[in-house]
């Protein structure tokens, strides 16, 4: 299949491809421009210079292909400003708009997958949280909803909706946390006898690429979920600090940006994996999650 990444350069993306390129497909990434092209030479996809949010540029970008694989996100490395997480939405709304424009304009591509985040399910408990469960969009995560209704819209096309877990492994953003942690931050958010789904960049990438597989649907992206407690457990040592500080659920509540990470949320991934066959190779979080 001829694969185009949008985001191939990304924490996810990078991966992807590499995950793609060994399943035998033919893979394109998206640059955003020509200074770019190198970065995705890089992960061994073939550059295709391209605007996320110019439908004209993505058009050009989308023919030749067979299929999409958007995992653009632009997440702030300052997580607890509203601002900062404006481009992170444009990208999810705009971008995921744009290229729905694009993709009803070429007819070679059959298939779109699109990422998304496990964060939108409200607040379930103890209990499994299937693709059906209720959803809380929140401040930051309601893009993520918008971003599958935009895709969704393509109905004449096998279009498959993934909701990942948070990505704990060698990237920029575990490793802030862990800093953080080193210097007394929380890693904790809310009870640590709650539930939370995370999962390796590695395994969440392989579920991109064994989406391509998927019927049309939303899919769940997690390794098994586990309590707070214990994936905190393994954060504390791998910042080499004694133990994972939390933040009481009654006060992550009260803030905006942080009340979806508060949240107990036992993510069951069966559905992807009964489609496709892809499972986690690493299901417990432990310290080769925090390795290349």
């Amino acid at each position: 299949m001829r694969v185009l990444v949008i985001g191939a350069t990304g924490v996810l993306g990078a991966p992807a491809v590499a995950k793609l390129l060994a399943a035998g497909h033919e893979v394109s990434g998206l640059a955003r421009s020509a200074e770019r092209v190198p970065a995705v030479q890089a992960t061994g996809a073939k550059p295709v210079t391209g605007d996320l949010f110019s439908v004209d540029s993505l058009v050009t970008a989308l023919r030749g292909h067979d299929a999409v694989v958007n995992l653009a996100t632009r997440i702030p490395r300052k997580m607890t400003s509203k601002a900062a997480w404006a481009l992170n939405d444009q990208v999810r709304i705009s971008g995921s708009a744009a290229l729905a424009a694009a993709v009803r304009q070429v007819e070679e591509v059959r298939t779109v997958v699109q990422e998304g985040i496990s964060f939108v399910y409200a607040d379930g408990g103890a209990a499994l949280l299937t693709e059906d469960a209720p959803l809380r969009p929140g401040v930051v995560t309601a893009s993520s909803v918008t971003a599958h209704e935009n895709v969704a819209a393509l109905t004449d096309r096998t279009v498959i909706r993934l909701r990942i877990g948070m990505l704990v492994g060698p990237d920029p953003m575990t490793a802030a946390l862990l800093a953080a942690a080193r210097r007394g931050a929380p890693m904790i958010m809310g009870a640590r006898k709650d539930w939370t789904t995370a999962i390796h960049p590695s395994d969440a990438a392989a579920a991109a690429a064994a989406a391509l597989n998927a019927p049309t649907g939303v899919y769940n992206v997690g390794a098994p979920p586990v309590r707070k407690g214990e994936l905190g457990a393994a954060m504390a040592a791998a910042a080499g600090v004694r133990r994972a500080r939390a933040l009481p659920k009654w006060l992550v509540s009260r803030i905006p940006l942080a009340e979806p990470m508060g949240r107990s949320q036992r993510v069951d991934s069966t559905k992807l994996t009964e489609a496709t066959g892809w499972r986690c190779e690493r299901p417990v979080p432990g310290p080769e999650w925090f390795t290349a």
